[in-house]
């Protein structure tokens, strides 16, 4: 039994309630004990109608005895049927209460066989904790509801486990990126401290560098609020909808990055259609400006860059793709995990790794998907897709990035 103390007005309750084994076991033993004096009446009412022997002769008829005695047939099987009912309740009822309670003990080790798993998803639910991810419960046993629960869980674990791994690398790397800024600013404030002939020209030079630091700096926290943001709207949960255009917050997007581009020489080639959607068009501008800045910041000299927004079959769709530094296939899908910038390159980047991530968390925000394809020769292209404003929006969706083979 299990006891659940709670508390009254009047004063102290317990609630006595059975454990799942225990109802199980009731259940069982009812179900038995039932059965078996459904069969016992059964039988009774059989031999109460099958032993008439005596109707087939005729009235007034007497039967003689093994004693020698003679009797009324009638009275004779009036009492022959009363003992053999008799007999018959109270063996078979003697027998079904053994049977009875053997059962149940058997019904009570079996369905605590049965139920350990649930023992064992009990037990290494109260040890779990940030330190103690990594225990499963492994069931072995036959396949039914008790190992598919178990596999379950043990599933539910492995994605907490990574979902504590990626938490941990996130603040880890938001740790690193945050330092070396603050790190290059310190540095130089020292130096030029110490430096009992720095002149102004100097001391200029250094106000330049740490306000580039800190600029870096800013950047990297305006990144992570806007993570934070689009991550908390997950799920079709936004605070703002309201009529948005995919193709107003490219044309924002480019003229913003307008003299970078033209710096660059790229070629841009644009195609941009309605794409009206419903949503919250600053975390919308933000999607298209961070794949348009990523778009130039990771190009070439000369290289080319194409824009596209449309709207079909219910969906709103951007694509923005260039050309650029190689990207392998398989590395794709982890260009949108936080502070991941691509193998090329890892040191001196205005970047702070967090715009595909951002790219991701505001689509699953408005229930969408966004995938890449790496181009060959170098390049990627990105598409996002979104709801259409004519659509009922989802409830809930997941940003996918398809892997490429």
């Amino acid at each position: 039994m299990t006891v659940y103390p709670g508390l009254r007005s009047r004063g102290l309750r317990f609630d006595v309630r059975p454990t799942l084994r225990l109802r199980l076991t009731l259940l069982n033993g009812i179900l038995l004990v039932g059965a078996g004096a459904v069969l016992v009446l059964l039988a009774w009412l059989l031999v109460s109608e099958s032993l008439h022997p005596v109707d087939e002769l005729q009235q007034r008829s007497t039967v003689t005895l093994q004693d020698g005695t003679t009797r009324d047939a009638g009275k004779w099987q009036s009492d022959m049927v009363a003992q053999a009912s008799r007999e018959l309740l109270i063996k078979g009822f003697s027998a079904l209460a053994a049977v009875g309670i053997v059962g149940i003990a058997l019904a009570y080790a079996v369905t605590g066989r049965a139920l350990r798993p649930l023992r064992d998803v009990t037990q290494t639910a109260q040890r779990l904790g940030e330190e103690t991810l990594d225990q499963r419960i492994r069931y072995s046993g036959s396949d039914g509801e008790v190992a598919e629960l178990a596999r379950t869980f043990d599933a539910m674990l492995d994605r907490l486990a990574a979902a504590f791994e990626a938490q941990k690398r996130f603040v880890a790397n938001a740790s690193h990126e945050l330092r070396t800024p603050l790190a290059v600013m310190r540095t130089e404030i020292d130096v030029t401290l110490s430096d009992d002939e720095a002149d102004v020209a100097e001391f200029r030079r250094m106000a330049k560098v740490v306000r580039n630091a800190s600029e870096r700096a800013n950047g990297l926290v305006d990144a992570l609020l806007v993570l934070a943001r689009s991550e908390a709207q997950s799920g079709r949960r936004l605070v703002r909808k309201v009529p948005a255009d995919l193709s107003l917050s490219v044309q924002n997007a480019l003229s913003a990055v307008k003299a970078e581009a033209e710096r660059l020489k790229l070629e841009v080639t644009t195609d941009l259609s309605a794409a009206p959607v419903v949503g919250d068009p600053s975390l919308l501008d933000r999607l298209a400006g961070n794949l348009i800045e990523n778009a130039i910041r990771y190009n070439h000299l000369l290289g080319r860059l194409w824009l596209r927004t449309e709207s079909s079959g219910g969906r709103a769709r951007l694509i923005v793709g260039n050309t650029g530094y190689e990207v392998e296939p398989v590395d794709v899908p982890g260009l949108f995990e936080p502070f991941r910038r691509g193998g090329w390159e890892r040191t001196g980047s205005r970047g702070s790794g967090l715009g595909l991530s951002i790219v991701r968390a505001v689509c699953d925000a408005h229930g969408g998907t966004v995938s890449a394809v790496a181009q060959e020769g170098g390049g990627l292209e990105v598409t996002v897709t979104l709801p259409a404003a004519d659509t009922t929006p989802v409830v809930a969706a997941s940003a996918s990035v398809p892997r490429t083979r």
